[in-house]
């Protein structure tokens, strides 16, 4: 399903076929628009995990979409980040097996409307509203220029129900200052959108587990350890006051799923309210270990200032 899911984001600009086909009345008793999507048929209704007949024969060359139900809810925009359940088949012409649905996981996946989306999903998701679905055909006419060649991978069948739009991340913590401390470190915080300052020299030895300090208490939802999130951040060697990385410094905030990230974030983030500035000490054990990693020798016990932006 993952490897499905990147087609997503790491297909560059594609051709979009327009064919002229049938309109036909979709699952949900409302009008079927756009191409005829190769001859594919969608069944099931919205909100429910559909079923794709395949014509008989050798799969599409060429990538199209096909609004299968429009939808009644707000339109979509680029720059969205939709949150949408997503059913993925291989159409190979043999057996066109399904590679997956976020209705089986119970976990929709978030899609940003952007130049890395291939031009077809683009295109498709401006024809649909929140409630609609969306058939598109992905085909190898979608890779990188001089890399389209037949039989590289199989054609690609995506049906979205568009769920819904992630809510813009903020720009920084917000909320009450807890008045927290962690012995040995220092949080200089500005206000505003502006970055803390993080001091990390000190003679105090750290502790051997986790500590995790709010500074700022947000007001969002907690954490979820299943979810996505959008946080700003800069991480420094204890004791040294030596940075190894920031956020802030990139001038964008990160996005990760909280379940891919070092085991000190994933424990110490789990039930923080967005829009929370939390500092946590973190031992090598939950760390990188014995391993050293850039600028991070072996056995280092990291320091974060982290700021939970947004989860999905």
């Amino acid at each position: 399903m993952r490897r499905a899911l990147a087609v997503l984001a790491a297909v560059p600009l594609i051709f979009f076929a327009a064919a002229c086909g049938d309109t036909d009345a979709g699952a949900n008793g409302g009008a079927t628009t756009g191409t005829d999507a190769a001859g594919l048929t969608v069944t099931g209704n919205v909100g429910v995990k559909p079923t794709v007949t395949f014509p008989a024969g050798s799969p599409a060359t060429k990538s199209s979409y096909k609004v299968i139900q429009p939808g009644t809810g707000p339109e979509v925009k680029t720059g969205d980040k939709l949150i949408v359940n997503l059913t993925v088949y291989n159409w190979d012409g043999k057996g066109n097996a399904i590679q997956g649905s976020s209705y089986d996981t119970k976990q929709p996946e978030t899609v940003p409307v952007n130049e890395q989306l291939p031009e077809v999903l683009r295109d498709g998701f401006t024809k649909v509203k929140h409630g609609g679905r969306l058939l598109a055909v992905l085909a190898n006419d979608s890779a990188p220029a001089g890399q389209a060649t037949a039989g590289a991978e199989p054609t690609k069948v995506f049906v979205l129900d568009v769920v819904g739009a992630r809510p813009p991340a903020l720009k920084a913590a917000t909320g009450k200052e807890t008045g927290q401390t962690l012995k040995g470190v220092k949080v200089d915080n500005p206000g505003g959108e502006k970055a803390p300052t993080l001091t990390t020299k000190t003679d105090e030895k750290p502790s051997k587990e986790l500590v995790v300090k709010t500074i700022i208490e947000g007001t969002g939802a907690k954490v979820q350890p299943t979810q996505t999130l959008t946080v700003h951040y800069t991480g420094k060697i204890w004791g040294t006051d030596s940075q190894f990385d920031s956020s802030w410094e990139r001038g964008e905030p990160a996005e990760f799923p909280l379940a891919n990230v070092i085991q000190g974030w994933q424990k110490g983030l789990a039930g923080v309210p967005v829009g929370s500035r939390v500092v946590m000490s973190i031992p090598p054990d939950l760390g990188y270990g014995d391993q050293a990693q850039d600028k991070i020798p072996a056995k280092s016990t990291l320091v974060f200032v982290i700021d939970v932006l947004a989860a999905s």
